[in-house]
């Protein structure tokens, strides 16, 4: 659709379509991991999921854009979307086996529970999985914040363009590579303080980006930004698969899945609102401290528990 579309209807559809993909092949992608990888090594599988669906990502980013600039936009630079869809589908029905029995392996007898009381109970009920939910929007939320106005603001300091493409690849490379580490330092120092501090690591490269605008601090911004990002991301997700149980903890994914990733567009709706409004700066320092006081919820509500619920 997005190779032959000729009106933005066939566009919007085509979007619609790949986010139930999202929800449906990157979301049982976790959730096996955190099946097969058992509750001594979830950060690590949570950590190496991520890494490998950014580096995937990036590459793609690289080699579209390569195609675009010999063929044009349309259609050859979709052929590599074509080429990954026809390669997991061969993986998923020659390779991949269901994960169910190891979940099974791991409980500690029958618990099950409806999809609204998973739901409360991962939202606001519990108060651990509330704190990785509310966490994990706000999350996304300054990640959408920072890939919408960032550019702007880069552009608003006169930096060349070669200069913003190094700002605005430093930051996801930076979060990408991290997330081989962090996932497995969260297994061995616990969820908790890692992604407090890592919520706190990102508020800190937020306020560096909207108060100082020399070249050198704006790239130790966005290393901030990208190391405290990797310290939240794979372990909020090894988090909701310790606290709740394997017989409704995909449901409990799922869940925090929602709450995450609506951070994407609460991220660009406020922070597009409070920039028209109070300037690019302050836009960012708000979503900073939002960041901020994110990592203190979790500092003070999640507990350091394991399948309890």
């Amino acid at each position: 659709m997005l190779m032959w579309g000729t009106s933005w209807t066939w566009i919007v559809a085509a979007n619609i379509l790949l986010g139930i993909n999202q929800g449906l092949c990157w979301s049982m992608t976790v959730i096996m991991k955190i099946d097969l990888a058992g509750p001594k090594r979830r950060g690590l599988a949570m950590g190496l999921n991520e890494f490998s669906g950014y580096v995937a990502v990036a590459l793609a980013a690289y080699f579209s854009a390569a195609l675009a600039a010999h063929y044009g936009l349309r259609p050859v630079p979709f052929t590599i979307g074509v080429g990954a869809v026809l390669a997991g589908l061969l993986v998923s029905l020659l390779v991949v086996r269901d994960t169910h029995g190891h979940a099974q392996v791991e409980s500690s007898g029958p618990s099950s529970k409806s999809f609204k009381e998973v739901f409360l109970l991962t939202s606001w009920r519990n108060t651990s999985l509330f704190s990785c939910s509310q966490a994990g929007l706000v999350n996304n939320l300054n990640d959408g914040m920072a890939w919408g106005l960032f550019p702007l603001l880069y552009v608003s300091l006169g930096y060349s363009v070669d200069r913003i493409g190094l700002l605005a690849g430093l930051y996801p490379m930076i979060w990408g590579v991290s997330q081989l580490f962090t996932g497995a330092l969260s297994d061995r120092f616990g969820r908790k303080w890692m992604i407090t501090f890592g919520m706190w690591v990102q508020a800190s490269g937020l306020m560096i980006a909207a108060m100082l605008a020399d070249f050198g601090w704006q790239i130790g911004a966005a290393v901030l930004l990208g190391i405290g990002t990797a310290m939240v991301y794979p372990t909020l997700l090894a988090a909701i698969g310790d606290v709740a149980r394997p017989e409704w903890r995909a449901s409990a994914v799922g869940v925090y899945r929602l709450w995450r990733d609506l951070g994407y567009a609460f991220g660009a709706v406020l922070s597009g609102i409070i920039a028209d409004v109070m300037g690019i700066p302050s836009a960012i320092i708000i979503v900073g401290i939002l960041t901020c006081v994110s990592g203190c919820l979790v500092a003070w509500k999640f507990s350091q528990l394991h399948s309890t619920l």
